[in-house]
């Protein structure tokens, strides 16, 4: 099977949620053909089809799509069907917005451990999650088998965290930090600049002004 690009895996994402909230309202016997869901989706049908071609076959053709089912598939080929190990590096105001985020349960991720400089915090337990110090990433992430790390540090410390994490088995980053962190190929690292994209919306607020 060809690789899919990345941009058709991120569209996977939008179709489960759209299809999620859609099931819920029209029950799970309910079906959606390419078009329609185009149409929801303000995209094009040949689209859909070829994003779904690369993971295989979906629908028949003249009844369209079983939501129940796709559903399920899309999230067996995201992941989502597993449970994920994931630790926060950050405590901060981000860290702790992220924290509280009650989505990663229902992607089957679950914070299992928070690293922070702070020494007022290392060993604190909040809502069951233990806080330690960054240099015990090594034997935590072995410990709890963590495949996946936010990072939500200040600048400064975003790269040796992320070093660290990657040294000691992490796999996947999300980085919230506003800087440009550096791993292996092997490493999948994503960059969320919160910074860059409100300035994005601030420039053309007051170009339309």
């Amino acid at each position: 099977m060809k690789r899919p690009p990345d941009i058709s895996v991120s569209r996977l994402a939008i179709y489960l949620r759209f299809l999620e909230d859609y099931m819920k309202e029209k029950g799970s016997g309910a079906t959606i053909n390419s078009w329609q869901l185009a149409a929801f989706l303000d995209m094009h049908p040949h689209q859909i089809r070829k994003d779904f071609s690369y993971f295989g076959k979906f629908g028949e053709r003249g009844i369209g799509y079983n939501i129940e089912e796709l559903t399920e598939k899309i999230r067996k080929i995201l992941g989502l069907d597993k449970k994920w190990n994931l630790c926060l590096s950050g405590l901060g105001d981000l860290g702790l917005a992220l924290f509280a985020y009650r989505g990663f349960r229902e992607m089957n991720l679950s914070i299992v451990a928070v690293f922070d400089n702070d020494r007022k915090k290392i060993g604190k337990v909040i809502r069951g999650v233990k806080i330690y110090s960054p240099k015990d990433i090594p034997a935590v992430v072995k410990k709890m088998k963590i495949d996946m790390a936010i990072i939500a540090t200040p600048s400064s410390v975003a790269q040796e965290n992320t070093d660290k994490l990657v040294a000691a088995g992490v796999r996947a980053i999300l980085n919230f930090a506003p800087v440009k962190l550096n791993a292996p190929q092997y490493v999948k690292l994503r960059h969320v600049d919160l910074s860059t994209q409100l300035i994005n919306l601030t420039y053309f607020l007051s170009a339309g002004a």
